[in-house]
């Protein structure tokens, strides 16, 4: 036992090692971990846990052993050297001898309670049969009771999808206050032609418009019973935080994409023009023909853009995968490193669970420069907040996460594009 645990505690110091030479380079380098080190750092503190765990079990059945190993000593008369012939201090048995003949008698109960002998410690032959009883842990009143519950003091939050839209590279604009900001734009550029000698120049100049962003509150409020956040044995206060602010970012992520601009923000697929329209009798499925040509109806300066990207479903996602062009090679292309994006045609793919999935007339695909998507949050972003007076009267403390947030698609000339499904 004692081996097994040195080498536990010496794979503890190595893992220790690996972790510390982790932490010294980013601090030497004055830089987070990247995706690739903060992947290994988690895995080496969890085994550090797991090693913890283990090391203290195998020293703990150690001492276990040692407990028995006095208890089985003291039951078979180890003490028996200064007791007397008359029996006192235990030393005296049912079948003759002294307690004092210990070695013998201490390897023969040792065997005896292990069910390895047979009846030499019962002299008296039962008038009756024996009735056994089991002691298990399965049965409260046969010893669980006796069993104490261990608690996991950290809370499993199940994954949902989430919006991917502040991901897409919107341009986002922060703002103190919350009051209307128009943002200028042209929609049309002056246009040259050729002009014979001695002929008038004709006249083009640009257009412009404008766009409105505005504030549109999200909230969310929780209510916990006093005792509940006093008595919890996780970080609930951090998990209730963290989901209301992500509940705050998908309902907001659902309308930066669909949203009608009429009391909510206008998505990107309301203000987005058709690039593809798909062929019928396939209900709304694209080809890899039609990915090739919703890529090229975004003009080049746009298609180019460092925040050129694609935005889809998971389920269009799963099907993409799937085509291949004229040559047999697939469009998809896995990101080669860690933490890097797929790609299709060179950009990145984002899931957005607001995409409409592939159907009839449905506008199952995006692609474009997202960086003429903006965003306006106003105020400093998400405000999570806690109030111990709202709810009194009940003894409920009470949580509110609140967001002021707009979008619109801001050129509508054509720097975002959508395949949409066959009509039939």
């Amino acid at each position: 036992m004692s081996d097994m645990i040195q080498r536990l505690r010496e794979r503890r110091g190595n893992v220790w090692e690996q972790a510390k030479g982790l932490a010294d380079k980013a601090a030497e380098e004055n830089r987070a971990f990247s995706a690739e080190e903060q992947g290994t750092w988690d895995a080496l503190n969890e085994e550090l846990d797991k090693l913890d765990a283990r090391i203290k079990s195998a020293i703990d059945t150690a001492q276990r052993s040692k407990d028995a190993d006095a208890a089985f000593d003291r039951l078979s008369g180890g003490q028996g050297g200064s007791s007397g012939a008359g029996g006192q201090g235990g030393g005296q048995r049912q079948g003759g001898g002294q307690a004092g003949q210990a070695p013998q008698d201490q390897g023969e109960l040792r065997a005896w309670m292990r069910g390895e002998s047979g009846g030499r410690f019962f002299d008296v032959k039962p008038a009756g049969p024996i009735d056994f009883r089991s002691l298990t842990k399965g049965s409260a009143t046969a010893g669980g009771n006796t069993v104490p519950t261990s608690f996991y003091d950290r809370l499993i939050a199940h994954l949902i999808q989430t919006s991917a839209i502040l991901q897409s590279g919107a341009t986002v604009l922060n703002t103190d206050s919350g009051e209307t900001i128009q943002v200028p734009k042209t929609t049309a550029h002056s246009s040259g032609a050729i002009v014979t000698e001695g002929g008038t120049i004709g006249t083009s100049e640009p257009t412009f418009g404008q766009i409105s962003l505005g504030a549109y509150k999200y909230g969310a409020l929780i209510q916990v019973s006093r005792e509940l956040l006093d008595d919890t044995g996780v970080d609930l206060e951090g998990y209730l935080a963290m989901q209301a602010g992500r509940a705050l970012g998908n309902a907001f992520g659902a309308h930066a994409i669909t949203g009608t601009g009429t009391g909510q923000p206008r998505g990107v697929v309301t203000d987005a023009t058709t690039g593809v329209t798909g062929g019928t009798g396939v209900t709304g499925a694209f080809t890899s023909d039609n990915v090739i040509d919703l890529f090229f109806s975004v003009i080049a300066p746009y298609r180019r853009s460092t925040a050129a990207v694609w935005m889809m479903a998971d389920s269009s996602i799963a099907a993409l995968r799937k085509l291949k062009d004229s040559t047999g090679q697939y469009l998809w292309q896995p990101g080669l490193q860690a933490g890097a994006p797929d790609m299709i045609l060179g950009k990145p793919v984002l899931m957005d669970p607001n995409v409409a999935a592939v159907a009839l007339s449905a506008k199952a695909l995006i692609f474009g420069d997202m960086s003429q998507y903006f965003v306006r949050l106003a105020g400093g972003g998400i405000r999570f907040e806690r109030s111990d007076e709202f709810a009194f009267n009940s003894d409920m403390v009470t949580f509110r996460a609140l967001m002021r947030a707009d979008g619109a698609l801001v050129d509508l000339t054509g720097a975002v594009k959508t395949f949409v499904g066959g009509a039939s």
